[in-house]
């Protein structure tokens, strides 16, 4: 069984830490995060390290507190640092540009895909070939970034198409006569 949640949360500095009843809040230099707890779990807190604790004994609880702590860890990184996700293009023609909240993107159909960030997310593109997503949600983060590549995902024979940075696309081999 996981032993994740007998770690401690320790905050960074300039993150504050609130509680009010089961939801707690999170926040600092990227903006303001809360978490409702499932009331399997027990929050203590003493000074800047947060400790989660299971109320019960029972495979649930100290599986949700595991989790529990895992989302608070990931609140209080976003909120001090961020997270992004980077993303390339890899294509003859295959471009982005990102407009304010919005991405615009060539990949070879006849018409521009048009992406709305969604609240919380920043896209910037660097250069033509590359995305990036910013944002303090973890999961928003990643979802922005999957919904991108969903466009048009890395094809298994010539690679062409948008992919993660630093993802490694296995080529097939072309059928032979």
């Amino acid at each position: 069984m996981s032993r994740v949640a007998k770690a401690p949360v320790e905050l960074p500095k300039g993150v504050e830490f609130r509680q009010d009843g089961k939801v707690v809040t999170l926040k600092g230099g990227n903006g303001e995060l809360s978490l409702e707890l499932n009331s399997e779990v027990e929050l203590r807190q003493e000074d800047n390290v947060l400790t989660l604790l299971p109320r019960s004994g029972s495979r649930f609880s100290t599986a949700i507190a595991g989790t529990m702590r895992a989302l608070i860890a990931n609140m209080a990184r976003g909120v001090s640092d961020g997270f992004e996700k980077k993303l390339e293009l890899k294509g003859v023609g295959y471009r982005a540009q990102a407009q304010g909240r919005s991405l615009n993107l060539s990949l070879g159909f006849s018409h521009p895909i048009v992406y709305e960030a969604p609240e919380g997310v920043t896209i910037e593109t660097p250069s033509q070939t590359e995305i990036v997503v910013k944002g303090a949600d973890k999961q928003k983060v990643g979802q922005a970034a999957a919904e991108i590549r969903g466009f048009r995902p890395p094809e298994p024979y010539k690679g062409k198409g948008v992919r993660y940075s630093g993802e490694r696309v296995q080529l097939k081999e072309a059928k032979k006569k």
